[in-house]
């Protein structure tokens, strides 16, 4: 295993805990100018996601309507309580083809990129030990009077995420603590993705609030505003 890349799983709990889960379920709000630009705001203000930690499947439960919305690779869709499959989206990947950053998506084309993020997110960088990524260490970075070593990782081409190529930081501690990636599926939009409030749950280091920023060409991040997206979290717990 690369070193910094044992070092990161170390530092989030361990290998031999996490593979002790299936699942991990939390409360999520999630705002930001991403949902405003794309016409879905307030999509998942108030919901519950579950992420699968041995597949790539996530579900999302709205708090305040009667739906269930689920993420696979091939295929989103949402049911109602009573388990009527209410609309669905097949191949989703294909349905962004040209697609800009200002191009509006569809409820579904929404859920398809939070699905495939949320699992990345909750995830990393426990996934990276499965021989299929792509794991290397390049040079550090300096940011806010921290030097942070960084892990760049190319994706499998089969899971479904942001980019086939992405740059984790990890500080002295062995945390993520910014993650940077272009979303392929809204122009290749270059975000710069900082990780805060981590909280240990059941051993294991989650963070509990990510907020997403303008990655510039010099690979600084345009803050505090805009924020692309902003993600909190609650109520984590592991099964």
């Amino acid at each position: 295993m690369n070193d910094l890349l044992k070092f990161a799983i170390e530092g989030h709990g361990g290998l031999e805990n996490w593979n002790k889960f299936n699942k991990v379920s939390a409360h999520i709000n999630v705002e930001g100018l991403t949902w405003e630009r794309k016409q879905q705001p307030g999509i998942l203000k108030d919901a519950n996601v579950q992420v699968d930690l041995k597949q790539q499947k996530v579900s999302f439960v709205s708090v305040k309507e009667e739906w269930e919305t689920i993420f696979e690779p091939h295929l989103v869709y949402t049911k109602a309580t009573h388990g009527e499959i209410l609309e669905e989206l097949s191949n989703p990947r294909e349905s962004f083809e040209k697609y800009t950053r200002d191009t509006p998506w569809s409820r579904l084309q929404a859920f398809y990129f939070a699905g495939y993020a949320m699992w990345t997110y909750f995830n990393a960088p426990f996934c990276f030990n499965d021989p299929e990524y792509e794991v290397t260490e390049i040079e550090p970075w300096e940011e806010d009077g921290e030097t942070y070593r960084r892990l760049q990782v190319i994706f499998p081409e089969h899971v479904a995420t942001h980019s086939r190529v992405q740059t984790f930081y990890i500080d002295k501690n062995g945390l993520i603590k910014r993650h940077d990636y272009n979303v392929e599926i809204s122009g290749n939009a270059a975000g710069a993705h900082y990780l805060y409030e981590y909280q240990t749950v059941q051993g294991i280091q989650f963070p509990t609030k990510r907020r997403v920023f303008i990655r510039q060409e010099d690979n600084t991040s345009l803050q505090p505003e805009p924020i692309l997206v902003s993600i909190n979290f609650s109520n984590i717990s592991l099964t």
